[in-house]
Formats: C-alpha cells, structure tokens, sequence
C-alpha cells in the first residue's frame, strides 16, 4: 500500500463519506485512521434531519435507523422551567455504531483500510503541492503513502492541521462531556431529546438523548470560549442537579465508563479548506454549528462536497488541476458559510439564557413559532432572525 488516487486520513463522518462516493466513482482510495474500528468517540449521537438526508444519500439510512432510537421531538425547557415539544425527524445512536457503519459502506464500495495509522506530515513533491502523507503506523514505524489527493478529515484536533499547514486557530471552538447512563426506569419516561438552558449553564445547555435499552446519552456543552474560565465536570454536575429527569437518571441509574470530553470547531473556522493536493472535510474544517452544537451531518456533507469536486475534476479532465479542484470545494463550502453564519447569531440563546425563557414562553401560545422552531431543525428556517431585534419584537405581537 504505497500510492493511491486519493488518500482520505480520517475515518469518521466526513472521511468516510468522502471514500465511499470516490470509490463508486472509480478512484482508487485509501482510508485510514489513527484508530481502528470501531472506536468510541465523544458526541451528543444526536441525528438531526440533515445527518438523516445524508446518510440516505450514502445509502446507509436504513442501517442506522434499524440500529438507532428514533424520536420525533425535541423538549427544549427554559431556565425558568417553561417547556416546549418541537417535531423533528431525530434519531440517536452512538458513535461507536454510526461511524463503523459508514466507514464499512466506504469499504463495501471499494476503498482499501489501513488502522491505525496517525497522520504525521505530508509529503510535498518538487511544486509544494501535497502528494500524499507520512503515516505513524502501530509498532511506531513510518509508512509514506503517495497519493494524487489528499482528503484531511481528522477531527477538531490540532496537530493534523498544523503539520499540514492548513491551521489558522489552534483553539477549538467548544468544548463538550457527556456520558452514558443506564437507567431502565426511566426509558419510558424520556422518549424524546431534552435540551435544558440554564443561568448556571451559561454559554452553553445540558441535554438528555434517549440511546434506547434502557441508555442515556447525558451531557453539557460549553458554546463559546471567550469569557474566562469553565470547568465541564463542574457544570456536568450543576446541570444532573438542577434539572429534575437529569437527576433522577444519575441518582437512580449506574454510569457506564467515565465521562469524556471532547473539543469542537464550528462555523467553517479555524482551518484554511484547501491548498494544491490536500482538501480539509469534516469537523477538521469547522464543520460543527455553534448554536446546536450539532456536527454530524454537515460533517457528512462536507465530505460529500470534497468527493464532488474531485470527481467533477476529473470529468472535465482536470484531474491533477489543483487550482480548480481547490477553487470548485471552496466555493462549495462558502455557499454553506451563510447558514452557519445564522446559527452563530442563534448562538446567543446559549449566551443569555433569558432568552431561552422569552422564545419558550412565547412558544407554548403560538403554533407558528413552534413551527419556526422546528424549521429551524430541518433547516427551512433562519435561527439568526430568532433572535434578532426584529425576531425578539415579533414575539410581542398579537398572537392570530
């Protein structure tokens, strides 16, 4: 295994839907990854409607679903304990699962898997372009994979940008613990996802996803890093003890394995998307949205949109033409700059919370903001108008 067409170094959501389309699409493909398969990986496992869409387009809906536990609302309560039900297309299941299944579809269509393997630095012919990468393989030996294109999708971790030259913020975005909770009690009591805002949770919310058997997925996330000091544990154990289903799933349910933490890059920052032979996808290129704090499914995208534009580069014949492979997956991910620009602006519900408790109020006696609402999950809707002056007088207008 020592060249390729395209070497894809990352196999979670991005990488391994950008493998599977180029080898349907007859590129020859290595997808590796620092860890073999599978592995756990820290996430809320929340599926929204745009993971759903995805994972129909890659084929593996069906799989996941059948393995997932569905829901069709997110309960989204207030700091002052008022709480809505907004109808969603949602379902969870844990990383571990989802990502071992898209990475298996990427195999099935070809692509050839080599784990662990740590990406190192790439390997840059006599132009500076990117021909491939120097890999750290189990046992600490080296491996040097030539490949025509790179596809860097290695999570919000910063020394694979760096080494590749692509960074631009070496601090993430976010930062998030979760952990999982069996309490078989309590299954049917939560079937949906809970979002909880909070003034103790300030910049950030608590949530409850239902795993199914009997699980829990209970974790806080922490959406914004320029106002000093936080401590996650901290906040984890604030939150399992002011919101009352969150305490009573900890007290009266067992912790299975420690809780993790994890960092976020959101809004398409952070990381440059290109430079010659080498495309950055995923969380790796600020794939998470910073409001909701939701990534996998604009991972998924991302990843589709790299695969694009290397196949389109090579119907027109431009194969090797990195200027215009790298030119065609920029302006892929700048026409998404805009929606993730509106979830930023939302972002200010997890700033002041107070905010939270006048859209939920305003809510609970009005059918078209809850449909807004839910919009704004299928993304039909613009969460920045929410919650701007506008949005916030539009509450206070006479309910029809």
């Amino acid at each position: 295994m020592n060249s390729c067409d395209v070497l894809v170094v990352g196999a979670g959501p991005a990488g391994s839907a950008a493998a599977q389309m180029l080898a349907h699409a007859g590129f020859d493909v290595v997808l590796c990854d620092q860890h073999d398969f599978p592995r756990d990986k820290v996430c809320g496992d929340a599926l929204i409607p745009d993971a759903h869409r995805a994972l129909a387009q890659l084929g593996v809906q069906g799989e996941v679903l059948a393995r997932a536990r569905s829901a069709r609302h997110v309960g989204c309560v207030a700091p002052r304990g008022g709480r809505i039900e907004v109808p969603a297309r949602l379902a969870v299941l844990p990383r571990r699962e989802l990502d071992d299944i898209v990475r298996r579809a990427a195999l099935a269509a070809g692509c050839r898997w080599l784990a662990p393997a740590r990406f190192e630095a790439p390997l840059l012919d006599a132009g500076r372009r990117v021909a491939g990468a120097r890999l750290r393989l189990a046992g600490g030996g080296l491996q040097e994979l030539r490949a025509r294109w790179t596809v860097l999708a290695t999570g919000a971790a910063a020394p694979a940008l760096i080494a590749a030259g692509v960074c631009m913020r070496r601090a993430p975005s976010s930062f998030a613990l979760r952990g999982y909770v069996r309490n078989e009690a309590m299954a049917e009591r939560i079937t949906g996802l809970e979002v909880v805002w909070h003034r103790a949770l300030r910049r950030g919310y608590g949530w409850i996803f239902p795993c199914g058997d009997g699980v829990f997925n209970v974790g806080v996330g922490i959406t914004r890093l320029d106002e000093g000091a936080f401590n996650l544990r901290a906040l984890f154990a604030e939150f399992t003890r002011l919101h009352a289903p969150a305490c009573e799933l900890v007290r009266g349910g067992s912790l299975l394995g420690a809780l993790k933490g994890a960092p976020l890059r959101c809004s398409l920052e952070g990381a440059r998307w290109s430079r010659p032979g080498l495309l950055v996808a995923g969380e790796a290129a600020g794939s998470t949205y910073s409001f909701t704090g939701e990534g996998i499914g604009k991972a998924l995208e991302t990843g589709m949109l790299a695969a694009r534009a290397l196949i389109e580069g090579g119907e027109s014949g431009r194969r090797d033409d990195a200027a215009a492979v790298g030119a065609r997956y920029e302006a892929a991910l700048g026409a998404l700059k805009p929606r993730f620009a509106a979830y930023a602006e939302a972002n200010r519900i997890n700033e002041h919370p107070w905010l939270a408790d006048l859209v939920i109020w305003r809510a609970r006696r009005s059918v078209d903001i809850v449909g807004r609402l839910a919009g704004v999950l299928e993304e039909t809707q613009n969460p920045g108008k929410l919650v701007s002056p506008r949005g916030l007088a539009r509450l206070f207008l006479p309910l029809g």
